[in-house]
């Protein structure tokens, strides 16, 4: 399927024969001496001095925390706490392993893309794991390869990988002098911004979390090209502020949600100096220069919050009512999107109550269509509705065009608001015999939250709606007690309650627990509905 290139590109050629530079010093090359724990994706990994080798050998259950530790993801994440020789001694002995080949997964394009992009990172600051000419030379070969096997699939199939192909060139040919890799690297991030952020600066692909990640990516190829002038500067500084401007919309009192996938490449924590009042002497932020600590903040100030509608149009709805704040992901196409990393999320929400979480989104903790993984981007994961245990929308395919969509859900979603709530219709529980359009409509008070769905059609059906919650929480006569911090909240619906153990992804591969309120009705259609939380 892969066309290695896209059409912007077919009179691009990318080589790492031209001279490049060596402006980098050496790292020392003493072995390490004390421990080390390696913060992979899913996994911190112990380690000794002299187990670096078996290290690069060993299988892994999750082929994320493979690909974390060949891209050297834990080096930004542990900053300048890591010892140089720890450096060295782990890039010598991956090199030993992995270095010759050029294929499989040490050498896919994204993980070559990162390893370069980090290693680099890394080097600005402390210097190269090895003589400067020989790794230089060694880096220009990953670009090669990344030029070579571009993550191109055509214009339906195409996700932000691509864009980070065009990182990794890019700060490849600008650390190195390599023109041909930066100019190649510069369009493919110019034109692939296109294609993956929405209107609204927003990412096009349902996650939170991701839109995080592409926000920092842009904001570093945008503040390496204004360190040395380039001309793509302001093309990326209109970018970054444009993804910068859809973040204030994100931020709940209570934090970020993480809607949608959470992404391997670092915890959410790490970008947090990028959120709006975020420390950025922290983090990925706290790795940057004074002076570009300052240029970021004053693009953000710039960048401001984008337009609501913008946003609303976009897929992206907040409402704010006296102690309460929500945020609800409703796709525009009502279908989770593709390529990308969203869920079956549709009618879902994240509430808040005085600055404190009460429902939230659990997000995912780890990639793959079956178990656990699959379950937690399924509707039975969020605060939403199921009918006959069917979800929102079926399964997305990128092959799907708009004229078969409407043929299964007859009309994208519709999702207004008022004073003091919002409305949300969809219709693609009519695929379901006998089932009709849903409309779930949220209204709020000072001391309540008002949900109720009202579902037509005809016949017997189960209706289950869900709410998780990683306060405590126990049953009660007509609903359920959840107690806060400084409030409790009384949950009274209609329907048999069940609360069940699930979890709340903090980071890929790390949890906290959660509780999800099952509340199942089966029942003759039309049907109304309520449920109704208040602070008591």
């Amino acid at each position: 399927m892969a066309q290695r290139k896209p059409p912007y590109l077919v009179e691009y050629l990318a080589s790492a024969a031209q001279p490049t530079a060596t402006k980098f010093r050496d790292l020392l090359e003493t072995g390490p001496r004390d421990d080390i724990i390696l913060p992979l994706p899913g996994e911190k990994i112990h380690m000794s001095p002299g187990d670096e080798d078996a290290l690069m050998a060993r299988d892994f259950e999750d082929s994320e925390t493979m690909l974390g530790l060949h891209r050297f993801a834990w080096l930004p994440i542990m900053g300048d706490d890591v010892a140089p020789e720890w450096v060295s001694a782990l890039w010598r002995a991956w090199r030993n392993a992995h270095g010759a080949a050029q294929t499989g997964w040490p050498w896919h394009p994204y993980t070559a893309a990162e390893r370069v992009i980090n290693i680099l990172d890394y080097a600005g600051r402390r210097g190269l794991p090895g003589p400067c000419d020989d790794i230089v030379q060694f880096l220009g070969r990953h670009g090669e390869t990344i030029a070579n096997t571009l993550e191109y699939f055509g214009e339906h199939y195409t996700g932000n990988h691509l864009s980070n192909n065009g990182r990794g060139l890019f700060l490849l040919g600008l650390a190195t002098g390599n023109d041909e890799f930066a100019a190649m690297g510069g369009r493919i991030l110019i034109e692939e911004s296109e294609r993956i952020f929405s209107p609204s600066g927003m990412l096009r692909e349902g996650s939170t979390h991701y839109h995080l990640l592409l926000t920092r990516n842009y904001a570093s190829a945008w503040l390496a090209a204004r360190a040395l002038d380039r001309p793509e500067t302001a093309a990326l500084e209109k970018i970054t502020e444009q993804a910068l401007a859809a973040l204030p919309s994100l931020i709940l009192p209570g934090g970020m949600p993480l809607i949608g996938d959470i992404s391997p490449d670092c915890p959410p924590e790490f970008l947090a100096g990028l959120l709006p009042g975020g420390d950025t002497g922290r983090g990925w932020t706290g790795l940057r220069t004074a002076d570009e600590r300052e240029a970021l903040v004053a693009l953000a100030d710039r960048a401001g919050s984008a337009a609501t509608e913008q946003m609303e149009r976009d897929g992206w709805w907040r409402f704010d009512y006296g102690p309460w704040a929500a945020l609800w992901h409703v796709a525009p196409d009502g279908w989770p999107p593709m390529p990308g990393h969203g869920h079956q999320d549709l009618g879902s929400f994240d509430v808040h109550f005085d600055g404190a979480p009460i429902f939230l989104d659990p997000g995912r903790g780890a990639y793959g269509n079956d178990g656990e993984a699959a379950a937690y981007a399924s509707a039975r994961v969020h605060n939403g509705l199921m009918i006959d245990g069917a979800e929102p929308y079926p399964p997305n395919r990128p092959y799907y065009d708009d004229n078969f969509r409407r043929a299964v859900d007859g009309a994208p979603p519709a999702m207004s608001r008022n004073e003091d709530g919002l409305t949300l219709t969809q219709y693609g529980f009519r695929r379901i015999k006998g089932v009709g359009a849903a409309t779930r409509s949220w209204r709020f008070d000072p001391e309540a939250m008002v949900v109720t769905d009202r579902i037509d059609g005809k016949g017997r059906h189960k209706i289950v709606r869900r709410l998780h919650t990683t306060l405590p929480v126990e049953a009660a006569p007509g609903g359920a007690i959840i107690a806060g911090a400084e409030h409790r909240f009384q949950l009274t619906c209609d329907g048999a309650v069940a609360l069940e153990r699930t979890k709340c992804w903090s980071a890929y591969g790390e949890a906290v627990p959660t509780t999800a309120i099952d509340i199942t009705i089966t029942t003759e259609l039309p049907l109304e509905t309520t449920l109704m939380l208040e602070a008591v």
